[in-house]
């Protein structure tokens, strides 16, 4: 489906209405024209969504619902009974999605991204059991529940079904619904934050609009998953690539993301090797300016964030360090395993249900994500939490390359880039953060679905059959 020139009218409507809503709040014109930029902006994101070619409505759930539950965790942190009936939800529909249950789980033992999104929470139920707290050990078994399913359901829809292609529509679409519901203050100097110590002195990131809200590092790195997925292939339209890498630098400038520009870097150092290891262009000058555009992108980052001092910036004052305390996280992590039991060392921490940190310099009232995913794993699910980790993501990387041959270079590109980010996120963990690990999910279910066929993108000609009788000219 190509964009057509009729969508210009609704872009503008969105845009219009933006802008009247701020007019009417702030009673400013200014104000009032930058968020009908906001809004064009906003709309012309949806667009592209609805614009893009194999979109499979089953990947729109799946996409929907991973980082719907994101967002809603961030809108509201104290009213944890939101997500959890989006949980619920999941776990419902993926019950019904997923069957036949035993002969996708037999499948499902050999995914790595399967270990790396289940293990830690099985683990963690038995951890739990085995310290007597049932009320723990329930809600463990839950979020193995929906998140174990998930992996099922995915693979029992990607029969034939490339599902990521729908899975970015929906990122997308929400990266539209937060830049419209941020629109009176994206392009302003102070952004609506959450109203708690999340959004303590970080008013100069954007996080959405007052009503919805997501954490910066995490729209940037939606941002960046989009590019991953649409830039590399070739089954979209030129502009429409150009399009997603815009998009993704522009989420990373509004953010202030560090985390969000070493993704994006990696991305294009890969892109960039990938255009010469499989070329989908032959003429020389065509493969050099689609490997430049990335760079470019991160230039204008750059740019915007005057010079590179901010990847060095201290955020949380200089007790924090250019690491924002995760380093201080990270010796917590550490501390809290040498105290811990035999029990706690084995399957992991059960001070929490989500295995959260708490450090003395940031206060008991701000329960901490580890947010570096081999020390989650540490956390979450112990020693055998690790062994998980390193079998789950030595499983994905050993899927990719005996597919060589045959699997799309998005995958290659998402599942190598994602490594630089093991240091700074967890979301190869899955869980309500997990918008990559779902991505890389359904790419590695589809692959492992069609193993003996080369790949089949959106859009792209179906490979000939030795044999087969040829048509056309």
């Amino acid at each position: 489906m190509t964009p057509r020139p009729l969508w210009a009218i609704p872009i503008a409507v969105v845009a219009l209405a933006a802008g009247g809503v701020e007019l009417g709040v702030s009673h400013s014109a200014g104000s009032a024209a930058w968020a009908v930029l906001a809004g064009l902006i906003a709309a012309a994101v949806a667009a592209l969504a609805v614009s893009l070619p194999g979109v499979d409505w089953r990947g729109v759930v799946f996409g929907g619902l991973f980082v719907g539950a994101g967002i809603l965790s961030w809108t509201f942190t104290d009213k944890p009974v939101v997500v959890w009936s989006v949980l619920l939800v999941e776990g419902l529909l993926f019950l019904v999605w997923s069957r036949p249950w035993l002969a996708n789980l037999r499948t499902g033992v050999r995914m790595g991204t399967a270990w790396l999104g289940t293990a830690y929470w099985i683990l963690g139920v038995i951890g739990a059991l085995l310290m007597l707290f049932a009320g723990m050990a329930a809600q463990r078994l839950l979020y193995a529940g929906v998140f174990g399913l998930a992996v099922l359901a995915v693979l029992a829809k990607s029969r034939g079904r490339d599902l990521s292609v729908g899975i970015v529509a929906a990122f997308l679409v929400a990266m539209a619904v937060l830049l419209l519901a941020g629109s009176g203050n994206l392009f302003e100097d102070i952004h609506a934050v959450p109203a708690n110590d999340w959004g303590k002195n970080f008013q100069y990131r954007f996080w959405g609009g007052p009503w919805l809200l997501y954490h910066p590092n995490s729209i940037a790195g939606v941002g960046v998953l989009i590019a991953l997925r649409i830039g590399p292939d070739k089954a979209f339209a030129a502009g429409q690539r150009v399009a997603a890498t815009a998009l993704a630098a522009f989420l990373v400038t509004v953010t202030n993301s560090r985390t969000g520009f070493i993704f994006l870097f990696a991305a294009a150092v890969l892109h960039a090797i990938a255009l010469w290891w499989r070329p989908i262009y032959s003429a020389l000058r065509t493969r050099l300016v689609a490997a430049a555009v990335p760079f470019v992108a991160l230039a204008l980052v750059l740019v915007s964030a005057h010079g590179v001092q901010f990847l060095t910036q201290e955020r949380y004052g200089g007790d924090a360090g250019v690491t924002s305390g995760r380093l201080d996280t990270w010796k917590q992590v550490l501390t809290d395993f040498n105290h811990a039991g035999i029990v706690q060392k084995t399957f992991g921490d059960t001070s929490s249900v989500r295995s959260t940190v708490t450090r003395a310099s940031s206060g008991t009232d701000i329960k901490l994500t580890v947010d570096n995913a081999l020390f989650g794993a540490l956390r979450h699910g112990g020693i055998l939490g690790v062994l998980a980790f390193l079998i789950g993501l030595g499983l994905l990387l050993w899927n990719v390359w005996r597919r060589r041959d045959t699997v799309p270079t998005w995958l290659v590109l998402a599942v190598i880039s994602a490594l630089p980010t093991i240091a700074t996120t967890e979301w190869l963990l899955g869980g309500t953060g997990g918008t990559m690990w779902i991505l890389l999910v359904a790419g590695e279910a589809y692959l492992i679905a069609a193993p003996s066929s080369p790949a089949q993108h959106p859009g792209s000609a179906p490979t000939p059959v030795a044999g087969a009788p040829r048509t056309g000219t």
